[in-house]
């Protein structure tokens, strides 16, 4: 199994999008190296949803349910999709300033590139958010 974060700005698409829908297509993602990644996810693989601009927190646990398949809105047809569900919400929200206060994180995508999504995690990474959030890995 591996460790994917699924960023979205809350404005656009927010945890409780995700609850309501609870399973959905993660579509507009329009950057080659987050599309290469999407690519290796597996049916299984588990993820943090991380709202990101002004929240920059994860909120949630997601779960990959379908593998990478066409962009329905990708009018130039090179951009991928993959579908997650719904898992649960955090206890704790994680904040970025709390990912980049913590030793043990210090090499987590999150804290070094400003475009998470679709990155991997590492699970040593993937077990100590989960503490920090007060979830069960």
């Amino acid at each position: 199994m591996a460790y994917w974060p699924f960023e979205s700005e809350p404005g656009a698409w927010s945890w409780d999008d995700q609850v309501k829908k609870s399973t959905a297509h993660w579509d507009g993602v329009r950057n080659y190296q987050a599309d290469n990644n999407m690519k290796a996810m597996k049916v299984g693989d588990k993820g943090f949803f991380y709202h990101s601009v002004n929240e920059k927190q994860v909120v949630g646990i997601v779960e990959v349910v379908r593998t990478h398949y066409p962009d329905h809105t990708d009018e130039s047809g090179r951009f991928g999709m993959v579908d997650i569900k719904t898992g649960k919400p955090v206890e704790t929200p994680v904040t970025l300033a709390d990912v980049k206060s913590n030793p043990k994180l210090a090499d987590m995508v999150l804290v070094n590139d400003s475009h998470l999504s679709g990155q991997p995690v590492k699970a040593a990474e993937w077990r100590e958010v989960c503490r920090m959030a007060g979830v069960k890995p």
